[in-house]
């Protein structure tokens, strides 16, 4: 008997592309280790969002690049603390406390390995590309946004610092791409403000950076019923968000690097690296957006190794060279994310050549979708409202496609009507008035030889057309029906009002 629950995802062991190709490790070691600099403001932030300090972020991002380097579906993808799942989480942190807080974090990720394993992956397939667009463009312009806040009210230095890092990115490819642009604007910067002693906001102004590793141990709270049902509602949002922005992010990087990734292993990956994390003191988080776009489009990482990497020097940044790192000038940084957003940007969606082609509907769902991302500063709902409003055009569209043509035999005694299209909720709610009950003869033939019916609401207008007819003493035959159509309308047909 065949399983209606997908089959598990594979794990091939297979050589790794960097064994054998000195320049693949390269690249992977060098994005790895710009990924891991840009991490730490970032996590130090979204701990302060969550309102932990700055070592349970740090230890997110640690366990869950790690982690999901190993059990991830998506070579490449970078998971760590995110603002999404701060955002959700900070209420019950700042309600009950830390304790609750990871418990919620190991219970997500328990719910995430069961839906991964339910299959939720598959929903990936429902997101219209629109959606994809307004996703990726409200992604650079929220990217861009949080640099905003670092250019406010800042030593005039900061400026010049900026511009400077954003010119090295542009033009240092163009004399060598052995090292990552990102990484060469970040170590220039940094030795220009230490050696000239120039005063402006730096990483350790964010944060006191951790000086141990994370050691694994129990969440402080008690294991008891309400403890569970205190922190369940909280621990499936951060579930649903954080596998909704991994999903995306995944089927982004697939786009972007014209491969295919497995989304159950990664729903999967998701789940266990989150349970990880809770287990060693972490907030939990999903995929990162903007630094596994620092990771695949900047930098040109492919492979597992980047992502491992990107967490592992990210403790060894932290508590061996923390003074250092310290010391990078925050300038430097944001001229490393402003240029992520540059380059995540769909700029071709919005040119007026492509907007001319583009149906007028494809281009209010992904505008709904950017303004409802941007508005909410939230990517799931911005995602979900998308493809809502995506559907709702679909079934409008689509619903104008059912048609209905009669023909009376010529010595009248027969009418045959011929239904073509897809019949569901949409378009069956007009196909009633579009026969003739007082003026067709006796015998009704509806042929649906080249119709579809997709739910209930199809089968009830055919009743409701029957009905209307059988009122006024005529008989109605219905042929046509595919196997499909034919089984859904014997199980529902007169069933589906008590007046049958």
């Amino acid at each position: 008997m065949s399983s209606l629950l997908p089959a598990a995802p594979k794990f091939r062991l297979s050589k790794p592309d960097w064994v054998d190709s000195p320049k693949v490790l390269r690249t992977e070691v060098l994005a790895g280790l710009v990924v891991a600099l840009a991490l730490i403001p970032e996590a130090i932030s979204f701990s302060i969002i969550a309102g932990v300090d700055p070592a349970v972020g740090l230890f997110a991002s640690f366990t869950m690049a790690v982690v999901i380097s190993v059990v991830g579906g998506r070579k490449a993808m970078i998971s760590a603390a995110t603002g999404a799942i701060a955002l959700v989480i900070a209420p019950l942190n700042h309600e009950y406390g830390l304790g609750y807080l990871i418990a919620a974090v190991i219970l997500a990720g328990v719910f995430q390995v069961i839906l991964g394993a339910l299959g939720v992956a598959k929903l990936m397939r429902f997101v219209p590309r629109s959606v994809m667009v307004g996703f990726v463009n409200a992604l650079a312009i929220l990217i861009f946004m949080a640099q905003v806040p670092e250019l406010h009210d800042v030593p005039w230095m900061v400026y010049p610092l900026v511009a400077g890092g954003l010119a090295l990115m542009v033009f240092f490819p163009k004399v060598s791409t052995v090292i990552p642009a990102p990484l060469v604007s970040i170590v220039i910067l940094t030795v220009i403000t230490v050696a000239a002693a120039i005063a402006v906001p730096t990483v350790g102004d964010k944060g006191e950076l951790p000086s141990s590793l994370p050691v694994p141990g129990l969440p402080d709270v008690p294991f008891t019923v309400d403890t569970l049902t205190t922190i369940a509602p909280y621990a499936f949002a951060m579930a649903l968000v954080g596998l909704m922005e991994s999903l995306m992010t995944a089927k982004l990087v697939d786009d972007i690097t014209d491969t295919h990734s497995n989304k159950t292993r990664e729903s999967i990956g998701q789940g266990v690296a989150n349970i990880v994390t809770g287990f060693f003191g972490g907030m939990g988080g999903c995929a990162m957006i903007g630094q596994t776009m620092i990771n695949v489009k900047v930098s040109g990482a492919r492979t597992r190794l980047s992502t491992f990497l990107a967490g592992s020097f990210l403790m060894v940044l932290c508590v061996v060279f923390g003074p250092v790192v310290s010391d990078i000038p925050m300038a430097a940084l944001v001229a490393v994310m402003i240029m992520v957003s540059v380059a995540t940007f769909d700029w071709h969606s919005i040119q007026p050549k492509t907007l001319k082609r583009m149906p007028l509907g494809e281009t209010l769902v992904m505008t709904v979708t950017v303004i409802v991302v941007v508005a909410t500063d939230n990517l799931a709902i911005g995602v979900v409202v998308g493809s809502i409003t995506a559907m709702v055009i679909f079934a409008k569209r689509v619903a104008h496609l059912a048609e209905v043509s009669g023909v009376v035999d010529p010595d009248g005694n027969q009418v045959v009507y011929a239904v073509t299209g897809e019949l569901f909720f949409a378009s069956s709610n007009d196909l009633v008035y579009q026969f003739d009950y007082k003026d067709d003869p006796d015998d009704v033939v509806i042929d649906l030889t080249d119709a579809h019916i997709w739910d209930a609401s199809s089968v009830a207008a055919l009743d409701a057309i029957e009905t209307k007819y059988k009122q006024r003493g005529k008989k109605v035959t219905i042929i046509g029906l595919n196997e499909p159509s034919a089984t859904m309308h014997e199980r529902l047909a007169g069933q589906l009002t008590g007046g049958h």
